[in-house]
């Protein structure tokens, strides 16, 4: 196939009937480099600089300089704070009942604080707590914390074990108490998580709740049951009448 920037008289007279397209002219490489150096040029300094190297390189910047360094130093500030209160937990952290006002009820504002009260002896607890511990690096923003029943409630019952609490500025947000609330003996990982993103304790990227299918077996299977016992009850009185 013939090259369009071929220099011919036959392409010339395509291109002005306008059947090729204009011949491209060579890029000119000093040119591209001068482009290149002009736009890397209008980027200040002191925003390829971290907070460290802002501070030794302030003799260097002029007045208008500072007040955008100043600018731009409160910029990276709020948002390394940000990042370091949204990173701020990110393991399950254990505790004991005279820790239990510090660490979950008076908490800081606006955290999220779950906690665990196990015991060690019953399986689904031990269960809940490696859930938890995922879950707590996944989500670092809230606070996870476990504890063992007997350091915070004397003489709490095991059938009311695993317990989870959910609270926020002081208040009891959610709870569930015991293997049913918890989610059950096979209770999975994302089971878990769905249910503490219900209360708005984590921000799940999950869309439905992962037990939506067992739920609707259940809900059918009630349903059929009903219409059955209806059935039966009618026939029953039909009986009667006659």
């Amino acid at each position: 196939m013939q090259d369009p920037n071929e220099d011919t008289e036959w392409n010339e007279i395509l291109r002005d009937f306008g059947i090729l397209p204009p011949k491209e002219e060579p890029k000119d490489e000093i040119e591209e480099m001068v482009l290149r150096l002009q736009k890397e040029a209008m980027v200040k300094p002191y925003e390829k600089m971290t907070l460290a190297q802002l501070k030794e390189a302030e003799d260097e910047f002029d007045d208008e300089d500072m007040r955008a360094i100043e600018t731009y130093r409160e910029k990276r500030l709020q948002e390394w704070k940000a990042l370091k209160k949204k990173q701020k937990f990110g393991e399950l952290i254990e505790i004991s009942g005279n820790q239990y006002v510090n660490e979950v009820t008076n908490a800081d504002k606006d955290v999220w604080v779950i906690i665990h009260l196990y015991r060690s002896s019953i399986p689904m607890c031990l269960l809940v707590n490696q859930h938890l511990r995922l879950l707590a690096r996944k989500f670092p923003e809230t606070k996870f914390t476990k504890a063992i029943v007997n350091s915070c409630i004397q003489h709490y019952h095991d059938t009311c074990l695993p317990t989870i609490f959910v609270y926020k500025n002081g208040q009891i947000e959610g709870k569930f108490i015991g293997i049913i609330e918890c989610g059950g003996l096979n209770l999975k990982l994302e089971e878990l998580e769905w249910k503490l993103a219900e209360v708005g304790a984590i921000q799940t990227d999950l869309e439905e709740n992962p037990k939506k299918g067992i739920i609707d077996v259940m809900v059918s299977s009630i349903r059929n049951t009903s219409i059955y016992d209806d059935t039966d009850s009618s026939n029953s009185d039909d009986d009667d009448t006659k």
